[in-house]
């Protein structure tokens, strides 16, 4: 896959949880075992949106870099420890009991996101 392809993809699976944990947290989090009891909740999802959103669109940005550069090998290494730390952390959370449910999809999506970023990388090499 060329990086104009990977890095949008990226991107727009990033924008996408970016919305719906800022439009609609209510439906999305009791599918991983969390509930939203108050509006401190609701706001930390949306407040994780931003996170999620610049990743998104960085990775967008970054689409038009040069295959080989060093800027796209940069900003594919970044998003290889991005998804690693996600799946160290979603990965936590269910085994302490805290995703339960759905939750079990994330760390396998964070792997899976870490893994085509890997491959991409070497592509680039």
């Amino acid at each position: 896959m060329t990086n104009k392809t990977f890095l949008t993809a990226h991107g727009v699976i990033y924008m996408f949880f970016a919305l719906a944990l800022f439009f609609a947290p209510a439906i999305l989090w009791p599918n991983y075992g969390l509930q939203l009891n108050d509006q401190y909740a609701v706001f930390l999802s949306q407040h994780n949106s931003i996170f999620l959103g610049g990743i998104g669109i960085i990775s967008f940005l970054f689409r038009n870099a040069d295959d080989g550069s060093e800027t796209v090998r940069t900003i594919l290494k970044g998003l290889i420890w991005t998804n690693v730390l996600g799946v160290v952390i979603t990965l936590y959370a269910c085994i302490t009991g805290i995703f339960t449910g759905f939750g079990w999809s994330d760390p396998i999506f964070f792997a899976l996101l870490a893994v085509l970023s890997f491959l991409q990388l070497r592509k680039n090499t």
